[in-house]
């Protein structure tokens, strides 16, 4: 059974910082490609960063410069830190492993950011 559970959210002032891990388990995580998407009230789910199997990465821009993600397959988590954050941040953050040979597309259940004073 393929289970992503994300840990870290909470409540954070701007201009603070927060880490996100992801723990994975049920896949062969180091084929994966792991990313993060957020879902803010009243707006769609969108990519925020994406670490693929073989380490390279992709960012949103809007998040370019301030969040970096990371893997550590011996492990089987994805990390998200995230810094600067804003309140435009704020949002349930979604882990996601995706390996389009496998067929294999999986959702954590989210992990809500809030940024606010």
């Amino acid at each position: 059974q393929v289970q992503l559970e994300e840990f870290g959210g909470g409540l954070v002032q701007p201009g603070g910082s927060l880490r996100l891990s992801c723990a994975g388990s049920g896949i062969s995580f180091e084929s994966y490609a792991m990313a993060w998407y957020r879902e803010a009230p009243g707006k769609e789910r969108d990519l925020v960063a994406r670490i693929w199997s073989g380490g390279s990465t992709n960012y949103a821009d809007s998040v370019q410069g301030r969040f970096t993600i990371s893997r550590d397959n011996a492990m089987n988590i994805v990390f998200l830190q995230m810094n600067s954050l804003q309140p435009d941040d704020t949002a349930v953050y979604y882990c996601n492993a995706l390996n389009t040979y496998l067929r294999g597309n999986y959702w954590g259940k989210g992990t809500l950011v809030t940024v606010s004073s």
